[in-house]
Parts: C-alpha cells; structure tokens; sequence
C-alpha cells in the first residue's frame, strides 16, 4: 500500500475529517465526546496525517510543542481497517522525521495500555507507573531523537 503523509491546518475540513476518525477510534469505544472548548485549543498543535493514494485519510496523530523544549505526541487513531499493516508506524516514522526537522529532541506520550507493546516496538521507553487517563490504563513513554 502506497502512503502519503502531511500536516494538515486547523479548521480545515480536512481537520473535520481528522476528528470524525480519532472520535471513531479513540472516543465512541469509550463512550465519550470531544469538549469543543478542548478541540478549541488544538489550534496550536500539529496535526499529521497518513493518506491511500487515493487521498483516503486513514490515520492521524497530534504533536504538541512542550515548555521545555519537546514534542507530545497525542490522539493518535489509525483507521480499524487500517490497523496491523504498517499505517501506524509509517506515521509515527513520519511524526518523527517532522520532530528532528523541527530540532525537537524528545517525543513523550500517554499509551493507551493495549498500545504500549506497539511503541515499544517503534522504541520508545516506558517510564513511571501506570496512570487512568480517559478512564482507561495508560503508560509514559518518551524517545530520544
């Protein structure tokens, strides 16, 4: 499968599009919504994107700059059927290529506990004890750039 990756801009109906899949993954298994005060603030993120080549949008992810210099890697969702043929690491391969671009040095982030073994195998490292986030079980874990 051929991909295509970018930033999209906030409020875009591309940025619409995004929404409707990390609500579709992330959120309605849940039982949850997105706070529109809280999708307000995503103006400052930057959001990435995994497309087909027939410019289906398939997967998404947020990064968030820090104080202190790194990048939050957030919201990630790959699309159900998507999921276990390369889309989540292809886009995660390409958040970090945009990090090191950008002169970031470390990608941080909250694992859901059913995707820790997927990062770990992207090379993040764990740190800190389990937290509940978003009702469910969740990890640190970060990587160096």
């Amino acid at each position: 499968m051929e991909l295509s990756f970018k930033e999209i801009e906030f409020g875009t109906e591309e940025y619409d599009r995004s929404i409707d899949l990390r609500y579709e993954v992330l959120r309605k298994p849940l039982g949850l919504q997105y706070d529109p005060e809280v999708l307000a603030l995503e103006y400052q993120d930057h959001h990435l994107c995994a497309y087909t080549e027939d410019h289906l949008l398939i997967g998404v992810l947020l990064m968030s700059e820090k104080e202190n210099g790194n990048v939050k890697m957030r919201q990630f969702a790959v699309k159900p059927e998507y999921q276990g043929q390369g889309v989540g690491s292809a886009l995660v391969a390409f958040a970090e290529k945009w990090a090191r671009d950008r002169h970031f040095h470390r990608i941080e982030l909250h694992a859901r506990f059913m995707a820790v073994p997927f990062y770990l195998k992207q090379n993040y490292m764990i740190e800190g004890e389990e937290f509940i986030e978003v009702t469910i079980l969740h990890r640190f874990m970060y990587k160096d750039l």
